[in-house]
C-alpha cells in the first residue's frame, strides 16, 4: 500500500458521493469496524476505515508484553523489563508495525465485503493513528471496469494469405550473399555500388551543425544512407579528391533545425573499395550452418526459415487487425493504475533499444510520449481477458509446447532451450497467457467476417504501420 501521503487528497464532502456504512465484525475480539463505502463518477472507489481504539491498542499491548520476555536493556535482567520500560523503547515502533497490519487486514476485509478488485495498489490518505483514538483512514483506488462485448460477427478482417515461390527463395539467397559480401581497395574511379572511406564536413549559413562532420567514414554509394545528392556527387570520383557540394535537406527531414535547409558538404576521398559477392559454395553454406546437401539442402534450410518468420509474420498481422476492431468497437474506461504500469513498461522498452546501456532516469522521459500507445495496451488485455472469461477458455498444453517448440526450432541445440523455458515458472506463464491470447484471437475471428487478400512475398513480411494510438 501507498501510506507516504499523511493528508487527505480531498475531502469526501466535496464530492457528489452515494454513501453507506458498513460494519465488519471483528470476530476476534467481538468489537467492529466501520467502512463508508462512497462512489464517485468513473472507476474511482474511496473507502474510509475507522479501527475501533481499544483493538489497536491492546494488539500494540499484546506486542509489547510479548517483547517483554525477550528485550534485553542495559539494567535489567531478560524477560524482566517494566513494560513502561519496553513501551518508551519501542513502543512507537511496535505502533507502526500494528497499523500497517491493521491497514492491511481491514482494508481487505473491506474489500472482500464490498466484492471489490482494486486495479492496481490502493492509496492511503488521512490517516490519523493516535493513542486512545479511533485509527482512521481513507483508502483511494480505481476498480476493473465492467465490460460488455460486441458481437464478435460485427467485425471485419483482411487477412494477408502469402505463398512462397522459388523466385522469393532466390532473392533472400541474393541478399544473404550481399550481407557477407567483402571489399577491396582498387585504384579507379568510383561507380555505383562501391564502398568509399571519406571524411566530410558539412556547414549551414557557412557554420558547422551538429552531426554534419565525420571522419573515416565509409558510405556504400547507392546505399541511400545520405541526403539525395550526396551519393551521386560522389560517382567518378577519385582517391585524394576533394568534392564540395550544395546540397538541400529535404522537408521531410526528422531535424527541425535542418528540414529544407541549403548547405554545403566539403568532402575528402580517402580510399575507394570494389565490392565482392561470395559464391555458392561449401564455405558459404557453413556460415549457415549447412555442413551437408550442398546448394539444395541450403535452399530448403532457407525456404524453411522463411515458411517459419512468413507465419509468425502473417499471425501477428491478423492478431494487431483483431485487436484495433476490438479496441475501436469496445470503448471502455481504463484503470489509471494499468495505463501507468504500461508507460513504466514502454520507457523500459525504449531505455533497452536506445539507452545504449547508460542510467537513464525513468522520470526523466514525459507520460505525454507513450500515454496513448499505453491505454491502447491496457484497454487491450482487459478487452483480451474478457474474451477469455466469456469464451471460458483454458490453456491448450499442446499449443504452448508447440510454442516453445517454435521458438526453439532456430537453435543449435532446440532441446536445451525447451528445457530452459519450463525451467522458469514466469516464462512459461508468459507463454502459456500469449498462447490464451490466441485462442482468444482465434474466438473472435471463427466469427468475424474474414476478407482473403493473397499477397506477394515482399509485401506480405512488410509490418502494418503503427496506428496513431490517440486517434484509435
Amino acid at each position: 500500500l501507498d501510506l507516504g501521503s499523511s493528508g487527505v487528497t480531498r475531502e469526501s464532502s466535496s464530492l457528489s458521493f452515494r454513501t453507506k456504512g458498513i460494519l465488519l465484525t471483528d470476530l476476534t475480539r467481538g468489537r467492529t469496524m466501520r467502512v463508508s463505502v462512497e462512489s464517485s463518477e468513473g472507476l474511482e472507489r474511496q473507502l474510509k476505515i475507522e479501527v475501533p481504539a481499544d483493538r489497536v491498542d491492546q494488539l500494540v499491548l499484546d506486542r509489547l508484553e510479548q517483547a517483554k520476555k525477550t528485550v534485553n536493556l542495559k539494567g535489567f535482567r531478560k524477560g524482566k523489563v517494566p513494560l513502561h520500560v519496553v513501551k518508551r523503547q519501542y513502543g512507537k515502533g511496535v505502533r507502526q508495525e500494528v497499523v500497517g497490519e491493521m491497514i492491511n487486514s481491514s482494508l481487505m476485509d473491506a474489500l472482500k465485503q464490498e466484492g471489490l478488485r482494486p486495479a492496481g495498489e490502493p492509496r492511503i490518505d488521512g490517516l490519523h493513528n493516535e493513542e486512545g483514538k479511533t485509527l482512521e483512514y481513507l483508502a483511494t483506488f480505481d476498480i476493473y471496469p465492467s465490460i460488455t462485448l460486441g458481437a464478435y460477427a460485427d467485425i471485419e478482417i483482411d487477412r494477408p494469405i502469402c505463398e512462397i515461390v522459388d523466385s522469393d527463395v532466390d532473392s533472400i539467397v541474393e541478399k544473404l550473399r550481399d550481407q557477407r559480401a567483402t571489399y577491396d581497395s582498387v585504384d579507379r574511379a568510383s561507380k555505383q555500388g562501391d564502398q568509399v572511406t571519406i571524411d566530410y564536413v558539412g556547414k549551414k549559413d557557412n557554420k558547422e551543425f551538429p552531426g554534419g562532420k565525420a571522419e573515416a567514414h565509409k558510405l556504400v554509394l547507392g546505399s541511400g544512407a545520405m541526403i539525395p545528392g550526396f551519393e551521386g556527387g560522389l560517382v567518378g570520383r577519385s582517391v585524394g579528391d576533394t568534392v564540395t557540394l550544395d546540397l538541400t535537406f529535404p522537408d521531410d527531414y526528422h531535424s527541425e533545425e535542418l528540414k529544407g535547409s541549403e548547405v554545403v558538404f566539403v568532402i575528402d576521398i580517402k580510399e575507394i573499395a570494389s565490392k565482392s559477392i561470395p559464391e555458392l559454395d561449401d564455405a558459404f553454406f557453413t556460415h549457415f550452418g549447412v555442413k551437408d546437401g550442398g546448394l539444395d539442402k541450403f535452399r530448403d534450410e532457407v525456404r524453411a526459415n522463411m515458411e517459419r518468420e512468413l507465419g509468425d509474420i502473417l499471425s501477428n498481422k491478423i492478431k494487431s487487425r483483431v485487436m484495433n476492431e476490438l479496441y475501436k468497437r469496445n470503448p471502455i474506461d481504463v484503470p489509471r493504475a494499468l495505463v501507468d504500469s504500461e508507460i513504466g513498461s514502454l520507457k523500459r522498452q525504449m531505455l533497452q533499444q536506445f539507452g545504449g546501456g547508460k542510467e537513464i532516469d525513468l522520470d526523466s522521459l514525459p507520460d505525454d510520449l507513450f500515454i496513448g500507445k499505453a491505454r491502447y495496451r491496457a484497454t487491450l488485455s482487459l478487452l483480451l481477458t474478457e474474451v477469455i472469461k466469456c469464451e471460458e477458455l483454458v490453456v491448450d498444453k499442446t499449443a504452448v509446447r508447440v510454442k516453445i517448440e517454435g521458438l526453439a526450432s532456430s537453435y543449435e541445440d532446440p532441446q536445451e532451450v525447451i528445457d530452459y523455458y519450463q525451467s522458469k515458472p514466469e516464462m512459461m506463464q508468459s507463454i502459456e497467457m500469449n498462447v490464451l491470447e490466441e485462442m482468444a484471437i482465434e474466438k473472435v475471428l471463427a466469427e468475424a467476417k474474414i476478407n482473403d487478400q493473397s499477397q506477394a512475398y515482399d509485401d506480405a513480411i512488410k509490418p502494418d504501420p503503427e496506428p496513431d494510438f490517440n486517434e484509435l
